[in-house]
């Protein structure tokens, strides 16, 4: 039941919901559970939440490309943000920032691939050092 608790806590923390799955990984280590059991459950959540984020994006640019392409600041805006998206993805495992920018990476229309790559494994490794600094 815990486990299911600390999932269900790292996903909706991976949303733009106001949450930190961080205090309820490190109350889930303090109660015993073991380091990797946690880390997998909040991993597992928190990547699935971002790849929920990634695919919302894809879906919103389908639904806005008409207004983004006929504002030319929006079109900058896209190309600079396109720009730098990759870059931007070194930022994804930040609290509060970070997910917006996997909701970003969806509308830009990044690599899959690359994007559960880079900001998959930055979740993973976040939780990853946390458990071992406790």
């Amino acid at each position: 039941m815990e486990e299911l608790l600390l999932f269900i806590s790292a996903f909706l923390a991976a949303t733009i919901l106001p949450l930190s799955s961080e205090l309820t990984f490190i109350v889930a280590l303090e109660n015993g559970m073991p380091k990797y059991t946690a880390l997998f459950f909040a991993s597992s959540g928190n990547v699935l939440a971002i790849i929920l984020n990634y695919f919302l994006g894809y879906v919103l640019y389908d639904k806005t490309k008409d207004k983004l392409n006929t504002s030319k600041i929006a079109r900058k805006s896209l190309k600079y943000a396109y720009k730098h998206s990759y870059l931007s993805l070194a930022l994804s495992w930040l609290p509060l920032i970070g997910d917006p920018l996997t909701l970003v990476a969806g509308l830009l229309r990044m690599s899959f691939i690359v994007f559960i790559t880079v900001a998959g494994t930055l979740r993973i490794l976040r939780y990853y050092f946390l458990s071992f600094m406790m």
